[in-house]
């Protein structure tokens, strides 16, 4: 079973994410959606990025999550390789090891406007978490 699946969809693109935990599956959704702008393996993991986030359900959480790690890549560049998180409740905390994109050097993929609640879905399957998210690109 694959951790991250790409969902072609008519004028989006989605991620269908599943991990042990949820904290894993909140890294493997980050991380399907780094690779969704560019190929990390080109990525220098140069920086470290701290995040804190609260919300009142773990979708909106997610939600939260993927939109502030596209906020820094907006504002700074700055791409994600590597997520070290701690869930308790609705409560998130993270650290991200990962680099600045630079368009003459990284791979152009897809320019991610925001993670949105359109399909969104998030639950417990047996002993798995999988989580469907799309992007309007």
């Amino acid at each position: 079973m694959k951790n991250i699946e790409t969902l072609d969809m008519s004028g989006d693109v989605g991620l269908k994410v599943r991990g042990s935990s949820l904290e894993e599956l909140f890294a493997n959704a980050a991380s399907g959606m780094s690779e969704l702008i560019t190929d990390t393996r080109d990525i220098a993991a140069t920086e470290e990025r701290e995040i804190s986030l609260k919300s009142d359900s773990l979708e909106d959480l997610l939600i939260l999550w993927l939109n502030e790690l596209i906020f820094l890549f907006d504002r700074d560049g700055f791409i994600g390789k590597s997520f070290n998180l701690n869930l308790e409740g609705n409560t998130l905390t993270a650290k991200t090891s990962g680099g600045i994109f630079d368009p003459e050097i990284n791979e152009k993929r897809l320019l991610l406007k925001a993670a949105t609640y359109h399909k969104l879905s998030l639950k417990k399957m047996n002993s798995v978490w999988e989580a469907v998210v799309v992007f309007d690109i």
